[in-house]
């Protein structure tokens, strides 16, 4: 049973999104209302813009620019928005589309791409297992358009080879769109040494502001590609960067999302990209080795192009309480104050999923590793939450 000391303790957020924010990114939102036509807006969208485009193109740990060229949009709706209007200004009807899917959101491209076009490819590999880079040379060829990918699958926590398949796309001339939701402000992103032409990443994820608004990169090539009038009216791409040219947006702008915005990713900048992303591989290895020490399993099949997810980890439910009652286990985590998030689709019931991106401190990971123990013990699991303890926290350490 959970004790007083536990649940007296401040409630944590661990979802891979959204994710804490920090006071300072709280209090931007209360200041008073203004026109999203006045100046005073125009330079929050500014401060918001300048930090926006050191995230996109200084992602290394050196702090390295990664592209010469490219605008930095924010757009008034979650990535899901972006990912939509990537495609939907980039292909026509009859276009010729590789969507590569081994979890939810690459499933998601391939979805948005078959409302634009009939002719979509699916790779496809079973959910948290390599895309064989085989399959995607066969399937790209010089009539194809456009690739669509997801660097960080949310949904299984691997990291994908954008390099390699961004490779292949340029090989054959395809636009290149990547989702970086959740690896973009926490993880290294290289735009052209991985032949990116449009990147999307979401506010609610590693760059640590509020849902709502979410934040694109369109490189000079793509932008030679779009084409607004193929898209839905509020997502004309052309409208967007001629507005984002004078530091507004086509419609009226969620002005205390903006803001918020800007201060998180000005607390980005403060931090150093180079930091932060050695911050968040350390945290995710935290995770990886307090849960595996304490007795469980990850979910996720690193073997191939692929890599373990430095933002999101997944660990597959013991059999015996995936067979029983897996939501005991949740609720057990939430007595004890804490958020963590199930698998989806048909996941559910078969893993967990914890966050590390944003701006999590030491001793937060560690209560996450110490509260995932006692909910398994509660319910039944027999875990050894010292070693996990010890083993997290040398690698924070």
């Amino acid at each position: 049973m959970v004790d007083s000391d536990t649940t007296d303790e401040e409630f944590l957020l661990l979802n891979p999104g959204p994710v804490p924010v920090t006071e300072d990114v709280l209090a931007s939102m209360t200041e008073p209302m203004v026109s999203h036509r006045s100046a005073d807006f125009e330079a929050t969208y500014e401060r918001a813009q300048e930090g926006l485009d050191a995230v996109f193109t200084r992602s290394t740990l050196d702090g390295t620019s990664t592209s010469d060229a490219g605008t930095s949009l924010i757009l008034n709706g979650t990535a899901t928005m972006g990912m939509e209007a990537a495609v939907a200004n980039v292909i026509d009807e009859g276009d010729t589309v590789v969507a590569l899917v081994n979890g939810k959101f690459g499933r998601r491209f391939a979805r948005i791409a078959d409302r634009y076009t009939d002719d979509v490819t699916r790779v496809e590999a079973t959910w948290g297992e390599s895309i064989p880079l085989s399959a995607v040379r066969e399937a790209v060829d010089d009539d194809t358009d456009l690739v669509t990918m997801v660097h960080n699958e949310t949904s299984t926590g691997l990291l994908n080879p954008v390099a390699e398949v961004g490779e292949i796309a340029k090989d054959h001339d395809a636009c290149f769109v990547v989702d970086g939701v959740t690896s973009i402000g926490g993880d290294v992103f290289r735009i052209d040494d991985w032949n990116v032409d449009v990147a999307v990443t979401d506010a609610q994820k590693a760059l640590g502001a509020p849902p709502g608004v979410s934040a694109m990169y369109v490189t000079e090539r793509a932008k030679a590609a779009i084409d607004g009038e193929s898209a839905p009216f509020y997502e004309d791409l052309d409208w967007h960067l001629r507005k984002a040219d004078q530091h507004q947006t086509p419609f009226t702008s969620a002005v205390p999302l903006f803001r918020a915005l800007a201060v998180a990713v000005e607390e980005i900048t403060d931090e150093g990209m180079g930091d932060r992303i050695e911050r968040h591989r350390r945290q995710a290895a935290a995770f990886r080795e307090g849960f595996t020490a304490m007795g469980l399993e990850l979910f996720a099949d690193a073997e191939g192009p692929t890599e373990l997810s430095n933002t999101v980890t997944a660990v597959a439910l013991p059999t015996e309480l995936r067979e029983a009652d897996p939501d005991e286990f949740f609720a057990a985590v939430k007595e004890r104050n804490v958020s963590i998030s199930g698998g989806q689709a048909h996941l559910g019931g078969q893993i967990f999923r914890v966050s590390n991106m944003g701006s999590l401190s030491s001793a937060q990971i560690l209560r996450g590793v110490r509260t995932v123990g006692e909910a398994m013990t509660d319910v039944g699991i027999d875990v050894d939450i010292d070693a996990g303890l010890d083993a997290a926290n040398a690698e924070l350490e």
